[in-house]
């Protein structure tokens, strides 16, 4: 019997959506503020951003690069976010023209490029744990999806490049994140507008850590994260708490 895949409402345009304005929430602006510390573009450097959403990894990279990337790819399984990154093409200084571009990539099939050593760095905020795979022999989700685009990761990075990346803690309290958003919610200027943002967000939330329990995504351990790793080549691994203590931030080296 062939299982019916479930819907992923992360191709949604209004999933896309309702996920650009996190970054007015107090949680991510401490993730997106601890991600930009640990990354290193240097000038002429090839960048790649899984999960890229509305593209703010994008912007810190060409900021703290001071403009000088030579070439930032934003991966995302939502081909709406295309406008978004059109947008942000128009309000980067300096103007990055094709430098930039954004490909619509559903990354549980693995990444989009077969050859070796293809850049400088990879980073990526609360992406990578969606990569879903369904085992119809075992009738149960694995976690092939996400081990394999560990394994593609490493590949297309160049040796000595450095792979940033966020990941939800196991059960992740929305709740929590909710509270700690509502810090923001005094200075929004349209409240009403703020609460419908956060609800949305806390939805979906809530569809994330359903699926998670069924095994289709990923909320692991930080040991758990750190031998898969290790396993697919990745050294001189580390990791901390963010978002509001609800998701590791880890960075690791290809050797």
């Amino acid at each position: 019997m062939t299982k019916t895949q479930p819907r992923n409402y992360w191709r949604d345009d209004r999933c896309a959506k309702a996920f650009w304005s996190q970054y007015e929430m107090p949680a991510y602006q401490q993730l997106l503020a601890d991600t930009t510390e640990w990354m290193n573009p240097a000038p002429g450097g090839h960048w790649l951003d899984l999960g890229c959403g509305s593209g703010r990894l994008c912007r810190a990279l060409w900021t703290k690069s001071g403009g000088q990337l030579a070439e930032l790819v934003g991966l995302d399984v939502a081909a709406f976010n295309a406008k978004s990154f059109a947008k942000l093409r128009e309000s980067l200084t300096p103007p990055p023209g094709d430098k930039l571009r954004f490909e619509a990539v559903d990354f549980s099939a693995g990444l989009p490029w077969d050859g070796e050593n293809l850049f400088d760095g990879a980073v990526s905020g609360l992406a990578i744990q969606y990569a879903e795979s369904y085992s119809e022999a075992e009738q149960r989700w694995t976690t092939d999806a996400y081990d394999q685009l560990l394994r593609d990761v490493h590949r297309v990075l160049k040796p000595g490049a450095r792979f940033v990346f966020s990941m939800n803690v196991p059960e992740p309290s929305w709740g929590r994140v909710g509270w700690n958003a509502m810090r923001a919610f005094w200075s929004a200027k349209r409240k009403l507008r703020f609460l419908g943002k956060l609800y949305g967000m806390w939805s979906y939330g809530g569809w994330l850590k359903r699926e998670a329990r069924k095994g289709r995504f990923h909320y692991l351990p930080a040991e758990t994260i750190t031998a898969k790793l290790t396993a697919a080549g990745f050294t001189d691994v580390e990791h901390r708490l963010s978002f509001a203590n609800q998701a590791f931030l880890f960075r690791a080296t290809k050797r």
